[in-house]
């Protein structure tokens, strides 16, 4: 009776880890994570912004908040950029250095910091944070493969954060808005 009742649970056992392995890999039990939404502000009258706000994870599982923006002036003039805003006192961007880009092919471009610009009062800005003018290489980046942002640090090792192909055609969109 006991063999009978093993093998009864055993059965019981297999099946269940058989139906979970179906269930996770149709995306029931762990659904993919929805895109972020584009968001639309009116800075002012007839300036407008538009913008993308992800969460990435460096090389260290540390959290970075990248905000891709397109800014509409009055005057039509536009700018494209990447601000990326790290945990406070855990890393110090080197804002004298660009942002480098790299795709798993081996192609690097390079972003110049922009990071003057993030706030009318120069001395709001935060050493973990940096801005990037990403309008020059947008047309560049690959949008079906990852890339990898590679930020410069006062210290001696630079922070990687990986982006998903996902990622590049949201900040795509963004820029493309009028």
């Amino acid at each position: 009776m006991s063999c009978r009742i093993r093998q009864f649970f055993s059965w019981f056992l297999l099946f269940g880890a058989i139906s979970f392995s179906i269930l996770l890999g149709l995306g029931v039990l762990n659904p993919p994570s929805a895109a972020a939404a584009i968001r639309q502000l009116e800075e002012s009258p007839g300036q407008m912004v538009y913008q993308s706000r992800q969460t990435l994870k460096d090389q260290h599982g540390h959290t970075w908040q990248a905000i891709a923006f397109k800014r509409i002036l009055t005057d039509g003039k536009a700018s494209f950029d990447l601000r990326l805003v790290g945990f406070p006192g855990i890393v110090e961007i080197d804002r004298d250095q660009p942002l480098t880009l790299t795709d798993s092919l081996g192609k690097t471009l390079t972003a110049p910091d922009n990071s003057s610009n993030m706030f009318a009062d120069t001395n709001q800005s935060q050493p973990h944070e940096g801005q990037y003018n990403l309008q020059p290489v947008l047309a560049e980046l690959p949008t079906a493969i990852p890339i990898e942002l590679i930020i410069p640090t006062t210290g001696n090792e630079p922070v990687n954060l990986s982006v998903s192909p996902s990622v590049v055609q949201e900040w795509q969109t963004v820029a493309n808005q009028k």
